[in-house]
């Protein structure tokens, strides 16, 4: 398929490609977790799975596309002349993955002139797969997703999380306190990429968060839209990437209230 740009076809190639990356986790969870090296800040944490899982998917989707490019979150970028770019989260979920929660992720997404076209997310401590490419169903497992019904706000559970500097969470921490009282409850649950899927699958209302990059969302953003959400890139109110995901019929009513709360920038 070298050189294709079917979404289909990006998407089945990424499904072979996570299931392979997720087998491999599983392997290192089997063997104990340990941090190989931290990022941002001392509790920001890289494990030898993050690097062994980003290194196994680069090598098979290039070997299947060598014309691509390839943009990792814990390698170096990869330039291509194909038009497609492969863009990868390899666990996302680490600091779960590194405790042994059930919640950390295989994401990868296929970009096509820099519009994201095909998405997998696999849940690697559970075995399940969704799925999405551009003209097709999203899916779980092979079955078409959904995004939850219409509900008033204060019966809308909203997912966030928590970035890893102490001046970004002091800001998210206190947009949480005011948005908490309107909704009925918030959930953090530590993976973007899952957090998106289950607005797909109608498991949540929405999900705001500061701090995310594009391997985080490009692959669950994706599944989301397809399955009838809306989702924004924006900034945050500490002036770093921002995402607000919720399904199309509840969406600007979510934005205004994670806005008044004091997620977002002006």
């Amino acid at each position: 398929m070298s050189g294709s740009t079917d979404p289909a076809a990006l998407r089945a190639l990424a499904e072979g490609v996570a299931r392979r990356a997720a087998g491999l986790v599983r392997e290192h969870a089997a063997r104990g977790v340990s941090v190989a090296a931290t990022k941002s800040s001392d509790i920001d944490v890289v494990t030898a799975a993050d690097r062994a899982s980003e290194e196994l998917v680069r090598r098979l989707v290039l070997e299947a596309r060598p014309d691509d490019a390839f943009l990792g979150e814990e390698g170096d970028d990869i330039a291509g002349t194909s038009g497609v770019r492969w863009v990868v989260d390899p666990i996302d979920g680490t600091v779960n993955f590194l405790y042994g929660i059930p919640e950390y992720a295989v994401s990868i997404a296929a970009e096509v002139g820099g519009e994201v076209v095909a998405g997998v997310v696999m849940d690697v401590a559970k075995d399940v797969l969704y799925a999405g490419h551009a003209g097709g169903l999203p899916t779980r497992d092979g079955i078409p997703l959904a995004v939850r019904p219409p509900a008033p706000l204060a019966h809308r559970l909203v997912a966030t999380g928590f970035n890893y500097t102490r001046p970004v969470r002091e800001v998210q921490a206190a947009a949480a306190a005011r948005l908490l009282p309107h909704i009925r409850d918030i959930r953090r649950t530590g993976s973007c990429a899952l957090d998106l899927c289950r607005v797909a699958e109608g498991a949540l209302d929405g999900y705001v968060e500061e701090g995310v990059h594009l391997w985080d969302h490009a692959a669950g953003g994706l599944i989301a839209r397809l399955a009838g959400a809306r989702l924004l890139v924006t900034v945050g109110a500490a002036g770093e990437e921002a995402v607000v995901c919720a399904p199309e019929h509840g969406f600007d009513e979510l934005l205004a209230a994670v806005r008044t709360a004091g997620f977002l920038g002006v």
